[in-house]
């Protein structure tokens, strides 16, 4: 409980010195990275001079055309081996995900249909069968049984009987 709370004047001001000194480091990385790209640039580029002569121009064009095709064939080497390492990594990971033991589910989306829709999705045309369970069922007619009404009635007869017991021993 010694610490003391920051005022909101104070929480500001600190806050805007780290953002100023963030702007600034900001600010001396984008030149740091444009200065490098001219130096880039010079390097590798060097100023074109423009031959006066049809003869000097094609040996330049062909000289641009070899060096577009060695560029091509560096990016192509560089993108096969960019895929082989990617999918060295996936057989390292499947490899890992098995001695683990777990895998990893997929998230299952909710699907409403209903079972014909779905025998008609699995099995294409060949599907003809109607679900409908309903139809196929037995149709059972209710009978009101007689002795239902009987027992109804002779439980208020063995009322009765008991009320003219309880009279008898009343009357003792």
């Amino acid at each position: 409980m010694s610490e003391k709370k920051m005022s909101s004047s104070r929480k500001h001001s600190l806050k805007s010195l780290m953002l100023a000194i963030a702007k600034g480091l900001l600010e001396e990385e984008a030149k740091e990275q444009e200065e490098w790209r001219k130096r880039y640039m010079e390097e590798t580029c060097p100023s074109l001079s423009l031959p006066r002569t049809m003869q000097e121009l094609q040996e330049l064009c062909k000289e641009i055309h070899h060096k577009i095709d060695r560029i091509d064939e560096e990016r192509y080497d560089l993108e096969s081996k960019v895929n082989k390492s990617a999918k060295e990594i996936e057989d390292m990971h499947i490899k890992v995900q098995d001695l683990k033991g777990k895998f990893k589910k997929p998230a299952l989306r909710k699907v409403r249909m209903s079972a014909d829709a779905m025998l008609k999705a699995l099995l294409g045309s060949k599907h003809t069968v109607n679900m409908d369970l309903r139809a196929n069922l037995k149709q059972v007619k209710k009978e009101v049984k007689e002795e239902d009404k009987e027992a109804v009635g002779d439980w208020r007869k063995n009322i009765e009987d008991k009320a003219d017991r309880k009279k008898m021993f009343e009357t003792s």
